[in-house]
């Protein structure tokens, strides 16, 4: 094994510790965002007690997790059933292995066995296919949720796993679509090449506004959270498909969650906000410095926590939608939404690009009228009940 090899393995590996041990660290600070935020909303203090503001909370209900006594149920099928957690947590680990989150960082060292020089990307694993491979390991959630609810031999568990297969493979599909246009106005699969278009361009929110909301409301229901937590759904199925579990076997479930919202928005500030672009500045355009690399964490961070509030928020918001409206919300509306407007945006760019009209100011403020139609559909026809049955009843037809 060569020195340079040697050196490229070892960052390597002192960056996916780095990075992993913070996505699970984020989970106890989300964790307490949210619990806090629920309080605001509910006019109440929320945690309070350990620690500053109650910083300790989660720590303190990790500890009890530990040390609770953990329950298999006697007819349960016990391969799977120990297996299914960690279905629902690997995978949402290993998405953020291929979103950058931050500008290459310069490094040079030679110890005579061990040495590199170069700039070392920011993210774990730079691989040319990072959509695809988000796709994929998104869809192994489902068999987390799905495992959990059959392997407990508990009806109000294996309730909650149907309704989780049914409406996670829904809205994967509106997930997708919503990512293709993504790549159809990016022309690549790979998330740092995303970010450099972006950051040489212009960010896709405005130009892709539908493609942002599809995958906005998809995201919602992917991670289970309200309104689409149908899966969980305490008043009607218990506590859902993890009714059963308990200590950390039922921990990894709420832990998942939570890492999967933390990727979710880091997903969505790299396709939709540039990643880790500076707005209204070049400075992140010269060449990399250590300095650049922390300031474009920052934020690159500070978008993501941007999401993570706007979830939480919409969290304690909203109330769960029937199950009839989630189905119809996912192949009524947003499949043939999300259809007609990649047909439409396709053809959009292939005309600006034949006109000859550079990725600028321009370019988006033409798309952006592209998707007006769409926004009209999904925030004024969709509100006022034409679409999807609301609260209200539809009025009879009298002969």
């Amino acid at each position: 094994m060569t020195p340079e090899l040697l050196g490229f393995l070892v960052l390597s590996t002192i960056k996916m510790l780095v990075v992993f041990g913070g996505l699970l660290g984020s989970v106890v600070l989300v964790t307490w965002m949210e619990r806090r935020q629920a309080a605001f909303h509910q006019d109440r203090l929320g945690p309070n007690r350990v620690g500053p503001l109650g910083l300790f909370q989660p720590l303190a209900d990790g500890l009890k997790n530990f040390v609770k006594e953990e329950v298999v149920p006697y007819r349960a099928d016990k391969a799977m059933f120990l297996m299914a957690p960690a279905l629902m947590f690997a995978p949402a680990v290993l998405l953020f292995a291929v979103i950058p989150f931050a500008s290459p960082m310069p490094v040079s060292f030679d110890f005579g066995w061990i040495s590199y020089d170069g700039n070392l990307p920011m993210v774990v694993a730079d691989i040319p296919v990072g959509i695809l491979m988000i796709l994929a390991f998104s869809s192994i959630t489902v068999y987390g949720i799905v495992l959990a609810g059959w392997a407990s031999d508990s009806k109000y568990s294996f309730l909650g796993g149907l309704r989780s297969s049914a409406q996670m493979v829904s809205y994967e599909v509106a997930l997708g679509l919503s990512v293709v246009a993504v790549l159809i106005l990016s022309g690549n699969v790979t998330l740092p090449e995303i970010v450099a278009a972006q950051q040489q361009k212009l960010w896709y929110v405005f130009p892709l506004i539908v493609g942002f909301v599809l995958f906005l409301v998809s995201a919602l229901a992917e991670m289970n959270r309200l309104p689409f937590d149908l899966p969980e759904a305490e008043s009607e199925l218990v506590y859902g498909y993890h009714t059963e579990y308990s200590g950390m076997k039922f921990a990894m479930f709420p832990m998942g969650e939570y890492i999967a919202l933390v990727t979710m928005a880091a997903l969505m500030a790299t396709l939709f906000l540039g990643g880790w672009d500076i707005p209204f500045t070049t400075w992140d355009e010269t060449e990399p410095s250590i300095l650049k690399t922390l300031v474009t964490l920052v934020f690159f961070v500070a978008k993501t926590f941007f999401f993570i509030f706007t979830y939480i928020w919409i969290r304690w918001s909203l109330p769960r939608f029937r199950f009839d409206q989630l189905m119809g919300l996912g192949w009524k509306v947003l499949l043939p939404v999300a259809l007609g407007y990649l047909m439409v945006l396709a053809i959009g760019i292939w005309v600006l690009e034949t006109l000859g009209i550079e990725q600028n100011l321009l370019y988006g403020g033409l798309l952006f009228l592209l998707n007006l139609p769409f926004v009209y559909l999904l925030f004024w026809v969709l509100d006022n009940n034409r679409l999807v049955t609301g609260q209200h009843q539809r009025k009879r037809i009298e002969n």
